[in-house]
């Protein structure tokens, strides 16, 4: 198994060359690190290529190395190739000054929810993306949870509850034969 992993990270190494920065093995999976210049060039080679074919991406995410100023972020990608059944982890580091990485959306769908997620919890932005805005938090939400540096304690505005749309809304209907069956409900306002 290993063998086949040192393969994969070869024929990679022979793919990207002078975009790769490092090549790995860690904790049972193959992982690279890249330039964040090359980036776009190289995720595309990672799904076009026959002989890699990273179709899907699992994953995107950051690690915060607070103690790090000039490489603080490190943004980590899971791809995963469904016709060769082989997995990778790439890596691109970030300066705290300008957190900022290529989109990936018009690559992989999956990679709009992802970024934006990643955006809204570190502050990384996203270069392209189509609809970069808070996903998990309020808009009026100050900071980046998951830093290491946001404070535990610290008070954030006060906004006043926001009622749903009532036009076009979804509601599940909980009734056993229906099978959790998701009900769209249209109002239409009588004038």
């Amino acid at each position: 198994m290993q063998n086949k992993k040192g393969d994969l990270l070869k024929k990679i190494q022979e793919k990207i060359g002078a975009c790769l920065i490092k090549a790995s093995i860690n904790l049972d999976h193959p992982e690279i690190l890249i330039k964040r210049e090359n980036m776009l060039d190289v995720f595309k080679i990672l799904k076009a290529d026959s002989e890699l074919d990273f179709n899907m991406l699992l994953d995107v995410t950051a690690i915060d190395w607070l103690d790090k100023k000039e490489k603080r972020f490190t943004v980590v990608y899971h791809l995963l190739s469904l016709t060769h059944k082989h997995r990778l982890r790439v890596k691109i580091d970030l300066d705290e000054n300008n957190p900022e990485v290529d989109s990936l959306c018009s690559l992989w769908k999956s990679a709009n929810f992802l970024e934006r997620e990643t955006w809204d919890m570190y502050g990384i932005k996203f270069k392209g993306h189509p609809d970069l805005r808070r996903i998990l938090m309020y808009d009026e939400f100050k900071g980046y949870p998951l830093r290491k540096d946001y404070p535990v304690q610290k008070k954030q505005p006060r906004v006043p509850l926001r009622r749903p749309e009532r036009e076009n809304t979804a509601r599940l209907m909980h009734r056993p034969e229906l099978g959790g069956l998701v009900q769209i409900n249209k109002r239409i306002n009588k004038a």
